[in-house]
């Protein structure tokens, strides 16, 4: 089987996978050719690409020799219409988002592995890239935040008095949120944080964040570590405390997501109003709807001195390091689908195959994805 490595469309940095884990795709068995300026911008070179033993060749070589073709992201329409049936594309699918893609997709009867679909199980905690970068963002937007806000992050004890430590409100205890969480503590702030699952409260507690409790939230343990939707009346109650806490706050990072379903509303356009001239809100849910209600995706915007950022493409403003961990990622999840011949084999009684697979001869395959779609 041969595998290609694409350069990403559009303000994307990443690159599916570089050259160091392309080198251990091929002890694998499998033949690897990348495209030519696929790790530009990621800092690595066509040469860099040739060192460690890989082809470069251009972009509409890899459409006609490769079997199986590796995207951060969903390749543009134009390039999925010239794709041969039976190829198989893996990338970051966002089924709702894109489901006219992943419709053309199908019907041509390609094979699409949605790699925001690995189950969030144990056996396939080594292949969740959604974990890998969330953990980038989690990282990345506390700094950001602390280089916006006047003020200092820890206490600081001087000549000059004493200068109390910021407060940091993190809504969402996820991977992104748990980061976050140690990255804004070892900073020296305040940390509190929301969620909806208890069962992330000891983690948070060890992180040296306090946990912020609602009582009545539901919980499904069919779910995955997801959150669920909630009823009106926890939302109610989740919504006033919430506001209280981020009135105190002088940072917000926003991370609360719901797969498939729009990003649950948190954070009011009143309780925007009144935060303290200053203060700084991360939202990070900004792609699904934004944890706030004034978050608008890729955008900056100041109110009453507030300034909101929305923002979920944090991992492809550290791309080095993002992509090796999608990489890594990408090969641990091949490593159970490739042979010992280096031929993909698609083992649909696998668990994470079938829930990674979104479209197979002319199919919908997972049911995550039939949910989101609502396809019966």
């Amino acid at each position: 089987m041969v595998t290609g490595i694409l350069k990403d469309c559009g303000t994307e940095n990443r690159v599916a996978m570089l050259p160091g884990e392309a080198a251990g795709l091929k002890k694998l068995g499998v033949e690897v050719i990348a495209e030519s300026g696929a790790g530009d911008l990621a800092f690595m070179t066509d040469q860099d690409y040739k060192a460690a033993g890989i082809n470069v060749v251009t972009r509409k070589d890899i459409f006609s020799k490769a079997g199986l073709i590796l995207s951060v992201n969903p390749i543009p329409e134009d390039d999925l219409k010239s794709c041969m049936e039976g190829k198989v594309l893996c990338c970051v699918v966002s089924p709702v988002e894109n489901a006219r893609w992943l419709e053309t997709a199908r019907l041509q009867g390609l094979t699409v592995l949605a790699l925001d679909l690995i189950p969030r199980t144990t056996r396939a905690q080594s292949m969740d890239i959604l974990s890998s970068m969330a953990t980038v963002s989690g990282y990345k937007a506390v700094l950001h935040a602390a280089s916006l806000l006047p003020r200092f992050f820890p206490m600081f004890m001087s000549a000059a008095g004493t200068i109390k430590p910021s407060r940091v409100l993190i809504l969402g205890a996820g991977v992104a949120g748990l980061q976050a969480i140690a990255i804004a503590r070892k900073l020296g702030a305040v940390v509190e944080v929301f969620d909806v699952r208890s069962a992330v409260k000891e983690e948070v507690k060890s992180l040296g964040g306090k946990f912020i409790e609602v009582e009545g939230a539901r919980e499904d343990a069919a779910a995955g570590g997801y959150a669920v939707e909630q009823t009106e009346e926890f939302k109610k109650k989740q919504q006033d405390l919430i506001q209280q806490r981020a009135i105190a706050a002088d940072v917000v990072i926003a991370t609360a997501q719901i797969p498939g379903k729009k990003a649950p509303v948190l954070l009011l356009k009143e309780t925007v109003k009144s935060m303290k001239p200053g203060s700084v809100i991360i939202d990070l849910a900004a792609s699904t709807g934004g944890n706030c209600e004034l978050t608008e995706n890729g955008k900056t915007i100041v109110v009453n001195g507030v300034k909101l950022i929305g923002k979920s493409d944090y991992p492809s403003d550290m791309p080095t390091d993002a992509s090796r961990m999608f990489g890594c990622n990408i090969n641990n999840l091949l490593k159970i689908m490739v042979d010992k011949q280096g031929n993909l084999v698609l083992n649909m009684q696998d668990d994470i195959i079938n829930g990674t697979t979104a479209v197979h001869s002319k199919e919908y395959i997972s049911q995550r994805v039939k949910q989101m779609l609502n396809i019966k």
